[in-house]
C-alpha cells in the first residue's frame, strides 16, 4: 500500500487506504526565519503544509512540534502557535495537538496528514523529455533572510519575502489536478537547482535552467552582488557540483541564485507544452503573478541539470 516513500527523495510518504484514498504524511520544523514570533509560526505551518501541495494533495490534518527556551516569554509561544493555527485553518485543516520541549533555540514545525485519489498523486519522478518547468514562485529567501541579520535589506523587500514564505501552495496543487500534471516539487532547501536534480535524477531525464527567466523577489540581484550569500547556498553547491553544469555565460550572481536556500518556495511543476499557457495562466488568476516558464526536460544526458 505504500505508494511514495523515500526513494525518491520526494515531498512526501503517500500510504494508500483504499483505492478511492490514500493519506499523505510530512513533517518539517525549523528555527525562526524571522524575528516576529506570529509571522514566523505562519511561516513555519505554510512550510511544512507544502509538500502536502506538492504532492497534489489536501490538508486534513497537522500536530505542533515545538521547541522553546525555558527563559523566553511564554507569549512568544503563543504567538508562535497562533500564526501556525491560522495558517493550517486556511488550509483547511485542523491541528490537533502536539507536543513541546525544552532547546536553546525556538524551533517550530508540523506532522502534517493530507489525502488524494491514488490514482492522481503528483511526484517528482514523472517528468518527461519535452515538459516545460514551471516556477509558481519568485526565489531569494535565503539571500533576504541573511541581508536581514546584517540589516542591510530594506523593509519593502523584508516584507515581501515573509508575504512570499506565507503564502499557500493549494491553490497550485488545485490547478496541478485540474489540468493532471504529473510531475512537481516544491522549491525549499536544496534551491532551485537542487529540487530541479532530484526531478531529473527521479525521472530519468535532464533538465534545462534559463537563469534570465527565474523570478526572484526585490532587491535579490543586488543583495547577491553585495555578499549576502547564506552558508547553505555553499552547502547546495556541493551537494549538486558534481551532477549540474552551469554554461560558461552565467555569471557568479545567478549561479548564486539558483543555489539559494529557500523557505517556503513554490512549486516546480513538469507541464506539456500544450498546456503551459493555460496553467500559467490559472496560476495568476489563482493568486501566483510570478509564475512562468524557467526550463524544459529533455532526453537523459550526461548531467541532470544545465543551466544556461
Amino acid at each position: 500500500n505504500i505508494l511514495v516513500d523515500i526513494e525518491t527523495h520526494d515531498d512526501a510518504g503517500v500510504f494508500k487506504i483504499r483505492d478511492d484514498f490514500a493519506l499523505i504524511q510530512t513533517t518539517d520544523f525549523f528555527p525562526p526565519v524571522c524575528s516576529e514570533a506570529y509571522d514566523y509560526g505562519q511561516i513555519a505551518a505554510a512550510n511544512a503544509l507544502s509538500d502536502v501541495y506538492a504532492m497534489g494533495g489536501q490538508v486534513l490534518s497537522a500536530l505542533n512540534i515545538m521547541l522553546f527556551p525555558a527563559d523566553l516569554p511564554m507569549m512568544i509561544l503563543k504567538e508562535i502557535l497562533r500564526g501556525g493555527q491560522d495558517k493550517v485553518q486556511e488550509s483547511g485543516g485542523f491541528i490537533l495537538g502536539g507536543h513541546t520541549i525544552t532547546n536553546e533555540i525556538p524551533t517550530y514545525g508540523l506532522a502534517v496528514t493530507g489525502w488524494i485519489h491514488p490514482d492522481k498523486v503528483v511526484t517528482n519522478d514523472q517528468a518527461e523529455a519535452g515538459d516545460v518547468l514551471i516556477l509558481t514562485k519568485p526565489i531569494g529567501t535565503g539571500i533576504i533572510i541573511s541581508a536581514k541579520k546584517n540589516d542591510l535589506v530594506s523593509k519593502e523587500a523584508y516584507e515581501a519575502a515573509k508575504d512570499n514564505m506565507k503564502h499557500l501552495n493549494n491553490k497550485g496543487a488545485e490547478v496541478m489536478n485540474r489540468f493532471g500534471i504529473k510531475a512537481a516539487t516544491d522549491v525549499t532547501g536544496f534551491g532551485l537547482l537542487g529540487h530541479a536534480m532530484k526531478m531529473a535524477d527521479g525521472s530519468g531525464v535532464s533538465i534545462r535552467i534559463n537563469s534570465n527567466a527565474i523570478p526572484t523577489l526585490p532587491s535579490v540581484m543586488d543583495l547577491i552582488e553585495m555578499g549576502c550569500i547564506p552558508g547553505a547556498a555553499f552547502r547546495n553547491q556541493e551537494f549538486t557540483e558534481a551532477h549540474c553544469e552551469f554554461e560558461d555565460a552565467v555569471d557568479y550572481n545567478h549561479k548564486m541564485l539558483v543555489l539559494d536556500a529557500q523557505t517556503s518556495g513554490g512549486l516546480l511543476m513538469a507541464v506539456k507544452p500544450k498546456d503551459a499557457d493555460a496553467v500559467i495562466e490559472q496560476l495568476k488568476k489563482s493568486g501566483y503573478p510570478h509564475s512562468t516558464i524557467v526550463g524544459e526536460a529533455t532526453s537523459r544526458l550526461n548531467n541532470s541539470v544545465y543551466i544556461y
